[in-house]
């Protein structure tokens, strides 16, 4: 009966201002390195068996400070990968907003897919067989990834459909947790974030 921490990397300079997709080299700022050693503080106490986290700077700097404490290897893993943006990577958010296809995107992620992009179901694949992978060796994961990668596991999850994830919110820092046995799965939580992080 595996439980597996979906985490969203902590929070840095461009959140909210440019749709980065794999953009590399963007680190954690000063609140997220506070963000990701409070996390790792809150969560070190849970029987957390293994540490992944995708390739991304930011993705690497949240998951490390739990790895150093439980003193687990980090391991890297592609599928928990930000989404390939395509044609859309590095532009602003205002930017998109001049585009159609973006608004049919975001209600539409089923259907939809940002040029030279992978789709929403492309994503929810990958995330669920690896999931399911590590599943399989561990009764205890945490994963650091990125909020549309959490979004596409959850759905799947919580029995919706790919149209409605932004029915509810992932936060930078957050903490979301699935309990998965051969019966289904059970989200036990969804985008926690320790108190300190949200009064600050």
């Amino acid at each position: 009966m595996p439980n597996v921490l979906l985490i969203r990397h902590a929070t840095h300079d461009v959140v909210g201002k440019k749709m980065l997709g794999r953009t590399p080299g963007i680190h954690l700022n000063e609140s997220g390195r506070q963000q990701a050693e409070q996390l790792a503080d809150t969560i070190s106490v849970l029987p957390i068996e293994a540490v992944y986290c995708g390739p991304l700077e930011r993705t690497r700097e949240t998951a490390e400070p739990l790895a150093r404490k439980l003193r687990s290897p980090l391991h890297v893993a592609d599928e928990f990968d930000e989404l390939e943006m395509g044609d859309w990577t590095n532009r602003t958010l205002s930017e998109l907003e001049l585009i159609p296809e973006w608004h049919k995107w975001n209600t539409q992620r089923s259907e939809t897919s940002p040029p030279t992009c992978e789709s929403m179901h492309q994503v929810q694949a990958r995330v669920l067989a690896k999931i399911a992978a590590l599943g399989n060796r561990f009764r205890c994961i945490a994963v650091f990834t990125h909020g549309d990668v959490i979004r596409a596991a959850l759905t799947h999850f919580l029995g919706m459909h790919l149209d409605l994830l932004f029915r509810f919110q992932i936060d930078t820092g957050s903490v979301s947790i699935i309990q998965i046995d051969a019966d289904g799965a059970i989200v036990r939580l969804l985008n926690w974030v320790p108190i300190r992080t949200v009064l600050s």
